[in-house]
């Protein structure tokens, strides 16, 4: 996938950087059901994604989820309310990061080798900038939820130093959709994963970014 270079103005509202990387950024669907017997839940998920050198701008939006947001605190375990994530990999690291933020902009971000074995970038979870949009309506007189996140992720919380650009980088990448313990818990994926159960940790299928 191609990733546009886009100036955000960071002087700009939040809500008027989410507009211009809605209009000019690269939308992808995250529709993959990778394990549609035990997991059928699909839904509508996209992410919109762009960069200014600086920072990967992403812009995730869900259609009609029966929303569960429980978790409010960065770290806590936010796979299981409703949740995306962003996992990658520079080219030629043998480490990925991960990052997953729930609705109400939660987020936990690691270093890792595997699930197992990682470390947490605590301090650097600050720096990123989430901004969340809920709007709730009614199905068939069930409720259900329309929801966007907003992230912006410097390139040193990525692993680039700080006299690298994002222009011109591969990455390697998935984007993901979940939910543990919502009401239909749900596994969605933009690159697929030909794994026998769940399980995001899997770099050997991950996508690729290319940072104009």
């Amino acid at each position: 996938m191609h990733i546009p270079r886009l100036d955000l103005s960071p002087v700009e509202p939040v809500t008027t950087r989410i507009e211009q990387l809605l209009q000019s950024g690269v939308l992808a669907p995250i529709d993959q059901l990778n394990w549609p017997d035990a997991f059928p839940k699909s839904l509508p998920v996209t992410v919109s994604a762009a960069h200014d050198d600086e920072r990967l701008f992403l812009c995730y939006s869900v259609t009609g989820e029966q929303l569960r947001a429980i978790h409010a605190k960065d770290f806590d375990p936010v796979w299981q309310d409703s949740c995306v994530e962003f996992f990658m990999q520079r080219e030629g690291d043998a480490k990925y990061r991960n990052f997953e933020c729930n609705a109400l902009g939660a987020l936990l971000a690691g270093h890792r080798e595997s699930r197992e074995s990682f470390e947490w970038l605590r301090e650097e979870v600050s720096s990123i900038t989430r901004y969340s949009i809920i709007q709730h309506r009614y199905d068939l007189s069930r409720q259900v939820t329309d929801w966007w996140l907003y992230l912006e992720i410097p390139k040193t919380v990525m692993g680039f130093e700080p006299n690298e650009t994002l222009s011109g980088q591969k990455i390697r990448a998935n984007f993901y959709k979940c939910g543990d313990e919502t009401a239909e818990p749900h596994y969605l994926s933009w690159s697929p994963i030909n794994l026998p159960a769940p399980d995001f940790h899997a770099p050997q299928f991950f996508g690729l970014l290319e940072m104009a």
